[in-house]
């Protein structure tokens, strides 16, 4: 028996962790899509926000977000913290119960780490082009230490939003409506990319630098949403997780199938052409959408959930234009507007799952992390500005905040004189 025991805990942990690095992969997918969403002359200064956000995620939730979002004591709304993860751990497999084996601290520190990088990610791309880098990675500690594990206590961790029923599987709301809410309070602060919108009310397309890398770093994405939606199943044996686990890789796909067809039709009815970029945006919107509940629908159905989030990414992201919310990626309209959606898509087909309790969620979330954001990002306008200068805009931040090219060989040479 204690054999058994032992072997079930080895591979539902092996599993955990195997499923948290395919969520970290999601990092290089990121950096990949972003990098080919903007212009040359600002790719090695996203790059360096991508690889920087998730040392400082890693760093911040070992330090201080892990025990506020799993606190061994609080009210429900506000966490208790006793750093007993940063000092204490959890080394001692003989103490894991068979009931438990997937709450060892340090499998599940990891796991859940790399979902907090990911919501720092969707705002990475959301400021890109014109922020100060080093502006961002404050923002990034504060989001990350703070802002993110609050809201995860709330559902995650035994809070209130756990008691109200609020479903949220593996995270529509708490990763990706959390980085969309961080991200537009950003945007709203910072204003749009110079010559975006002109003085008339015209829209100025500014193209990606390199399609083929964003729809790279879509594919990526694509991958590592199996870990992020299967891992949140927690463990693999069993014939009940082992069902689920398949179900949920099915219905992940097949929701990013259906975003993509739907908003590359979307996108052709719209526009009269197939534009590329909606349908890698309606990809990563059918994951985004089915990331609240991948278990309960049937493939058909969550074809045609994944499907709407593909036609509503189209939308917002046009209609976020007219409102001159500039988004180099769509990241808000992926993450933010379909991340709502998925909440509300829950009961649809979880019977256990209320309208109600959905829409208190949701609510929650947006207000509590916008107006947290808006706030962090309003201080450090103050103390060190947020935008660069005109100058470094025009000429690329690459050189004004790393000076360096991405791309020195397709660049007019510049030699001090």
């Amino acid at each position: 028996m204690e054999s058994t025991t032992q072997l079930v805990y080895a591979l539902d942990t092996f599993y955990f962790l195997v499923t948290g690095a395919l969520v970290m992969w999601m990092a290089a997918g990121f950096a990949m899509l972003e990098a080919g969403l903007v212009r040359a002359k600002n790719t090695a200064e996203i790059l360096t926000k991508n690889i920087a956000l998730f040392a400082i995620a890693s760093t911040t939730y070992m330090v201080i977000g892990y025990d506020l979002m799993y606190p061994t004591a609080g009210n429900g709304f506000v966490p208790g913290l006793d750093w007993g993860f940063l000092f204490g751990g959890d080394h001692d497999a003989a103490t894991i119960t068979a009931e438990g084996l997937n709450h060892a601290r340090m499998s599940d520190f990891f796991f859940q780490v790399v979902f907090v990088a990911t919501a720092m990610s969707i705002v990475s791309g959301a400021v890109a082009e014109r922020m100060k880098l080093w502006s961002f990675l404050l923002f990034a500690t504060v989001m990350t230490a703070v802002i993110y594990p609050i809201q995860g206590y709330w559902k995650w961790g035994g809070g209130w939003l756990e008691a109200v029923g609020f479903n949220d599987f593996a995270g529509s709301g708490l990763v990706h409506l959390c980085g969309a809410a961080a991200a537009l309070a950003g945007v709203l602060l910072l204003g749009a990319r110079r010559g975006k919108y002109g003085k008339d009310g015209s829209i100025n397309a500014i193209p990606g630098a390199n399609l083929p890398l964003a729809t790279l770093g879509t594919f990526v994405l694509w991958l590592g949403w199996f870990g992020f939606n299967g891992g949140s199943q927690l463990a693999l044996t069993g014939f009940d997780n082992t069902n689920a686990v398949a179900a949920i890789f099915v219905n992940t796909n097949m929701a990013a199938a259906g975003g993509t067809l739907l908003g590359l039709i979307t996108a052709r009815l719209l526009f009269g052409k197939a534009d590329l970029t909606m349908a890698l945006n309606g990809a990563l919107a059918g994951l985004v959408a089915i990331t609240a509940e991948p278990l309960t629908p049937s493939p058909l159905f969550a074809t045609l959930i994944g499907g709407v989030g593909g036609v509503l990414v189209v939308f917002s992201i046009v209609t976020l234009d007219r409102l001159r919310i500039d988004d180099p990626v769509g990241a808000i309209s992926v993450h933010g507007v379909v991340g709502m959606w998925g909440l509300m898509a829950v009961p649809i087909t979880n019977a256990g799952a209320s309208f109600a309790a959905q829409a208190i969620g949701l609510g929650a979330i947006l207000g509590w992390v916008f107006t947290t954001s808006l706030l962090a990002w309003l201080l450090i306008r103050l103390v060190m500005g947020l935008r660069v200068s005109e100058e470094e805009e025009y000429a690329g931040v690459d050189l004004g905040e790393c000076g360096l090219e991405a791309y020195p060989e397709f660049t007019a040479t510049r030699r001090a004189s």
